[in-house]
């Protein structure tokens, strides 16, 4: 069945009552009027109108509340998105519903640094593959999110370190016009926020921080429900915090980054230190397996930790310390609600957010955290897919 979207809402309250479905299931008109505070009359006729845009349908009738049975009220079976997330190694298509469960989903290695063109094309090659395994024509709109600044109006990555080749390039508008729907563009750590706050462990969180430990360092701030972007959309770029005056120089140019000392990248670049130095074992036999020219990543350190190995211990100890060093200025300047760790990095577990933590509580002033959970995402590689769906939505769903 080929499902295509034929509007998008007219007014505040077709916008609110999508937004309320998406969030929170069926409901009946009754409960829709009640909780928009509109009378019934006008909430029938906005429903109606949703039904005729393609957005909304019933669902069956209501519990009874004495009397006429009211009808529940559903966003319709046919609204579907498209989460595209790009990474620094990886590219990930998912198409959801319009709730943003996940119904198919793609990924495939690919490295950033190769440029737009290479790395689009594949992201659309991914989209149009999972349209077609669902029956999808054209889907209601698609999010982007890449490991980089954006200038979220103009649709384009502005001067990103770990992207050469993309500064200034149309991203959103290059995948509009080859889908055919609208699109919109963020960085990745954005769009992951989004993703916690809809389906993941921010989602009772009205203020919250999501701080994404990958390749690069970078944190989402979410006040008062609404993503924080910054006037020019860099709001967040934590990894670039300096964190020591002379230090290992930094992707952006600087010395001493935060990221320097403990993104991806660096975490690989001072594995593979320890490796040939011989101060670890575990990591010089790792490095063994993947023969000459072999590469260690994160991972790698991660299971030179499991094995017990001191030296890979003490490099998260020291990468855990820094990450909640930064943090703890961070929870006395802005007092969230909750503190999200996620990203490729944060899979090394407890160990690290055991020593983010325990650095969050000593140096954060004790009103700010004495009742702040620092947590793990559990979305792993789903926060950025689920999250670009979401940015998306988010627009699609608003009022004209």
């Amino acid at each position: 069945m080929a499902h295509t979207l034929a509007g998008r809402p007219e007014t505040a309250t077709q916008a609110k009552v999508l937004k309320l479905l998406r969030d929170e299931g069926p409901l009946s008109r009754v409960e829709l009027a009640d909780r928009l505070g509109v009378s019934r009359t006008t909430m029938a006729s906005e429903v109606s109108r949703l039904t005729e845009l393609g957005l909304a349908e019933g669902a069956g009738p209501a519990a009874s509340r004495g009397g006429r049975r009211s009808t529940l009220v559903d966003l319709s079976s046919d609204v579907r998105f498209v989460g595209v997330a790009i990474g620094a190694t990886t590219v990930s298509v998912a198409l959801t519903d319009g709730r943003l469960t996940v119904l198919g989903q793609r990924s495939v290695d690919m490295d950033v640094r190769l440029g737009p063109e290479p790395v689009l094309a594949r992201a659309l090659e991914l989209t149009h593959k999972v349209l077609a395994e669902h029956g999808v024509t054209r889907p209601a709109g698609v999010g982007v999110g890449v490991p980089g600044p954006v200038d979220f109006h103009g649709g384009m990555p502005v001067s990103p370190p770990i992207m050469p080749g993309w500064d200034g390039y149309p991203v959103r508008d290059a995948l509009a016009r080859e889908l055919g729907c609208p699109v919109l563009l963020d960085n990745d750590v954005n769009v992951m926020a989004l993703g916690e706050q809809h389906s993941g462990v921010a989602k009772a969180a009205r203020d919250f921080l999501f701080v994404k430990i990958g390749t690069g360092i970078g944190c989402g701030i979410v006040v008062d429900g609404q993503l924080y972007r910054g006037v020019d959309g860099c709001a967040g770029d934590i990894g670039h915090i300096r964190v020591e005056e002379f230090g290992p120089t930094c992707a952006c140019g600087n010395t001493g980054c935060l990221e320097a000392f403990f993104g991806g990248a660096a975490l690989a670049r001072d594995a593979l230190a320890a490796a040939r130095g011989g101060r670890s074992p575990a990591l010089a036999s790792l490095l063994a397996e993947k023969g000459e020219n072999g590469e260690l990543t994160g991972a790698d350190v991660a299971a030179a930790v499991a094995m017990g190995d001191p030296y890979s211990v003490q490099m998260i100890r020291d990468g855990g310390h820094r990450v909640g060093w930064v943090l703890a200025s961070l929870v006395s300047f802005f007092n969230p609600g909750l503190i999200v760790i996620g990203g490729r990095v944060a899979r090394l577990g407890h160990p690290l957010l055991a020593e983010i933590r325990g650095v969050v509580y000593r140096r954060s002033l004790p009103l700010a955290t004495g009742n702040l959970p620092v947590v793990l995402s559990e979305m792993g590689d789903d926060a950025g897919v689920v999250g670009a769906a979401a940015l998306i939505s988010d627009a699609i769903f608003a009022a004209p």
